[in-house]
C-alpha cells in the first residue's frame, strides 16, 4: 500500500532518528523539510538527502521561528501533509543538582517545542487531512534517577500527544506517538558504536513512520511502544 501523503516536515532532522526518517521519506518519494538550530549541520544533511529536500534553521522553542519554517515548507511544496515532531534534548542530573537553565532547556524543547510545532502546522494539516507523529520515549512512562527534566518532558509529551489525537481527529488529522526505548543515536552526547548493535537503530524508527503513513485511513495506531528485542542481561 502506498501513502496518499506527499510532503513532510521533520524537526531535529540533521542526524539520528530525524535524519533517518527524512531519508526514508525521501526514498518513498516525499518532498521533505528538515530543521536544526545548527546552520552547518542542516545544510550538510539536506545536501546528503538530495533533491526535493530543504534544510532550514529553526528553533522549536521560538513559536515565530517554527511558524516561519512551516509556512516556508507549505509555500515551497504546495502544502503540508506529514509532521514528524522529533527535536529533543536531554539534560540528566539528580534534582538537587539539576540547574534551572537545564530544566528550562529540556521542557522548552521537548514539550513546549512540540506544542509550538503542531500549533503552527494545524492550519495546513487540516487542509491536507494530514498526519502528526510525535517522537516520545518509554521514559514518558518509566521514570529513572537523574531523569527529572527529561522524564517530565516526555510524560508531558505523551499526555499532549493523546490530547492532540482527540482534539485533531475530528479535523481528519491523525496523531500517533512513538515511544522507543534505547536507540543508538548521538543523543545526550553519546557516540554510537558497535556496542550499541543491540539497541533500536534510527532506521527502525524510520520504518515505523513509513508504515504508519501507509495505514488505511480508517485506522489509527495512536501509540507505538518500541523496545530492543534482545537487551543485554543484567
Amino acid at each position: 500500500m502506498t501513502s496518499k501523503f506527499k510532503s513532510a516536515f521533520v524537526t531535529g532532522g540533521s542526524k539520528g532518528i530525524g535524519y533517518a526518517t527524512a531519508q526514508a521519506l525521501v526514498e518513498e518519494g516525499y518532498r521533505v523539510t528538515i530543521t536544526s538550530r545548527d546552520q552547518k549541520e542542516i545544510e550538510t544533511a539536506a545536501q546528503k538527502l538530495g533533491e526535493g529536500t530543504r534544510g532550514v534553521v529553526c528553533d522549536v522553542r521560538d513559536f515565530a521561528s517554527v511558524q516561519q519554517a512551516i509556512q516556508g515548507h507549505a509555500e515551497a511544496f504546495d502544502g503540508l501533509d506529514v509532521l514528524f515532531v522529533n527535536a529533543g534534548v536531554g539534560k540528566f542530573a539528580p534534582i538537587q543538582d539539576l540547574s534551572a537553565e537545564d530544566w528550562q532547556a529540556v521542557i522548552d524543547t521537548n514539550l513546549t517545542g512540540a506544542f509550538f510545532t503542531v500549533k503552527a502546522a494545524v492550519p495546513y494539516l487540516k487542509e491536507s487531512q494530514g498526519y502528526v507523529i510525535t517522537l516520545s520515549s518509554l521514559a514518558g512512562k518509566n521514570p529513572f534517577a537523574g531523569g527529572g527534566a527529561y522524564n517530565a518532558s516526555k510524560f508531558g509529551l505523551n499526555g499532549l500527544s493523546e490530547v492532540m489525537m482527540l482534539d485533531l481527529r475530528p479535523l481528519n488529522i491523525k496523531v500517533t506517538q512513538i515511544m522507543p526505548g534505547s536507540v543508538a543515536t548521538h543523543f545526550g552526547g553519546h557516540t554510537p558504536s558497535q556496542q550499541d548493535a543491540w539497541k533500536i537503530q534510527p532506521e527502525d524508527i524510520a520504518q515505523i513512520v513509513v508504515d504508519l503513513l501507509k495505514m488505511p485511513s480508517r485506522t489509527l495506531p495512536s501509540r507505538v511502544e518500541v523496545r530492543p528485542s534482545q537487551p543485554p542481561r543484567k
